[in-house]
């Protein structure tokens, strides 16, 4: 199991160019979540200390808005979600549900100290790579919002504006 696991990070761009022993490290050191169809991995204004990299399953992140949830994004096994609190060490900024039931592997703010005191340059590597994939949904919603208001006939500016 070890072993795919380290093949799915592998394949993910936060963990482009991360050593399979690095890897390895911080797989030791993180918990797998199970979460229910349903059930929620964590809800917008929680504490976070963690990002999560779905394993198996699909989730949705939600905004709410005006006391209704909208939908941001699915996701499905090899994405990851909640790498802002690793960034910002803020609340979370929105809720991820498990649309059918997950599995996860937490990597916690203090597993990533751990790398920092044993391997900065890997460290740094995936601080680096975290950024780059926050820059790249930034940059995918700043397009998503100019075409809204732009008019584009494939976005309804107000429909978008609901759901974020």
């Amino acid at each position: 199991m070890q072993e795919a696991r380290i093949e799915l990070l592998q394949q993910m761009p936060i963990f482009g160019g991360i050593r399979t022993e690095i890897l390895v490290f911080l797989l030791d050191r993180s918990p797998i979540v199970c979460v229910g169809g349903n059930e929620f991995f964590f809800r917008e204004g929680d504490d976070a200390h963690s990002m999560f990299v779905l394993e198996t399953g699909r989730a949705a992140i939600l905004k709410l808005w005006q006391g209704e949830q909208h939908l941001l994004r699915s996701l499905e096994t090899g994405d990851c979600f909640g790498e802002m609190a690793l960034m910002d060490m803020k609340s979370r900024s929105a809720s991820v549900v498990a649309i059918a039931a997950c599995s996860a592997i937490e990597l916690s703010a203090d597993c990533l100290f751990e790398l920092y005191e044993r391997d900065l340059e890997q460290f740094a590597l995936i601080q680096m790579n975290m950024g780059r994939e926050v820059s790249r949904r930034l940059r995918e919603t700043d397009d998503r919002l100019f075409e809204a208001m732009m008019g584009s006939p494939d976005i309804d500016a107000a429909h978008l504006l609901r759901s974020t």
